[in-house]
Order: C-alpha cells, then structure tokens, then sequence
C-alpha cells in the first residue's frame, strides 16, 4: 500500500519509540500498532505487519541482554518450546473463539501486577529465592502466557516479567532479560502464523522493524547500564499504559 512520506516517518518514530520502550518494559505494541491504524493500514494487515517488526527489536535486545550474561540459557530449551506451543494452540483459536472476554479479565489482572509492584518498593533490586522448579514454571506459564499471547496479547511481557520475579526469585534486569526471549519466542510463532495467512507487508514492516531494532538495542543498552530502577520506573508505566489502552476500548466499542 502507498502511504505518503509523512506517514512512514510517523511509522518509523512509533516504531523506534516502540522497541526503545518494549526492550525495557515490554508494552512497545500500545505505540506501534495504533500507528499502523491510524495511517489507514487494515486491521489484519497491521496486526501482522506489527508481529514482523516486534519480532524484530525483541530478538535484538534478547540478543544484547544475552551477550552481557543476562539470560539464564539452560532454561531455554523447555520454555520456549511450550511458549512456541501455547502461542500457536492460541493464534488457532483466536479466528474460532470471541476474545473480547478477555478485555474484561486483563485490565483487572494488570491492577494488581501494578498494585504489587508499587508496594514492593524493593522487588527484583537482587535475586531472591525461587520459589517454583523450573521444569515446572516453564511448563506452566510457557503453556498459559504463550496461548495468552497467541489468543489476546496486551501486558504479556509485563505478566512474564512479574512471573520470573515472584516464582523464580530473578532480579529485576535478569527476569526483564529473560522475558524478552520469551517474547520473542510468542512473537515469531504468531508472525509465522500470520505470514502463512498473507497478512504481513513485508515491505512496509522491514522498514519500521528497522527503526524498531534501533530503539530496541539502545533501550536495553540503557536498561542494563541503569539497572533496576530504570527498568521498574518503565515497567509501571508500560503496565499503565496498557491498562489504559484496554480501558478505553472497551469504553469505546
């Protein structure tokens, strides 16, 4: 599609702003995907095009975080292939099953991640004492937040960080480091999905996954040198503007 030289740049700064914020907090979706719409880009192609540039940014700044130490590899292999799983058996049923359900379920879901971590002041400053195996914590929420990804999406990354700090004792650089291999993992099998069905502009997404990929690497270099502060400060607000966001859909439909 044809879109003017106004519009691209608009694309490319979403999609910059995107990976910068995504990289450290998650919730980078909330800017890139509104963008898409407002240009005129349909629904199905933007979901689609959208998936082709998250993947993206999130396989640079998982790239970045493991290159400093930050993800944990051993516990890879069993967790990304449930997560991979969960998103494919979600992105199935999603085109069978209504998900607007979920639209009432979530924003009170994401209340009380932002009510415990706001009264946890010192949550994910060190590591803590797990408190679930990690055969089963990947089982377990690689299955359950993979087919969530797959079937509705908004505040995964923020529902895997939270998991990572309370079940598996991670400082908060460490669960932020693996959430975005798991991202990762949730984002490709959907674009997969989504390319099969031709619902990806290919040329259009290359471009914005391009600055998307810039963002990502410079908001997890500044995360990682800033450390859990920064990265707590990000993950309130991106909590927030995703409880917003779902808010206000459901207000307006």
């Amino acid at each position: 599609m044809h879109l003017s030289p106004l519009a691209q740049v608009l694309l490319a700064l979403a999609g910059f702003s995107a990976g910068f914020v995504d990289s450290i907090a998650g919730g980078g979706g909330i800017i890139s995907l509104p963008a898409l719409l407002a240009v005129g880009v349909p629904p199905h192609l933007a979901f689609g095009t959208n998936k082709l540039q998250a993947a993206s940014g999130t396989a640079f700044a998982a790239g970045n975080y493991a290159r400093r130490g930050l993800v944990q590899h051993a516990q890879l292999p069993l967790g990304v292939s449930c997560t991979a799983a969960g998103a494919v058996a979600g992105a199935m049923l999603v085109v069978r099953l209504p998900s607007m359900w979920l639209g009432h379920v979530v924003p009170w879901l994401l209340v009380a991640v932002f009510v415990y971590v706001v009264r946890s002041p010192r949550l994910g400053e060190s590591a803590g004492r797990a408190r679930m195996a990690s055969a089963t914590f990947s089982v377990t929420f690689g299955l359950s937040l993979g087919f969530y990804d797959g079937f509705f999406g908004p505040g995964t990354g923020s529902f895997w960080t939270l998991a990572f700090l309370a079940f598996r004792g991670f400082a908060l650089p460490q669960a932020t480091a693996q959430t975005k291999v798991m991202n990762l993992t949730s984002n490709a099998a959907a674009l997969v999905w989504f390319a099969i069905h031709g619902d990806v502009l290919w040329g259009l997404g290359l471009g914005i996954a391009a600055a998307n990929v810039a963002g990502a690497l410079a908001g997890s270099s500044l995360a990682m040198e800033k450390g859990a502060r920064l990265i707590r400060v990000f993950f309130l607000l991106a909590v927030a503007a995703t409880l917003v966001r779902l808010v206000w859909r459901s207000l307006a439909q």
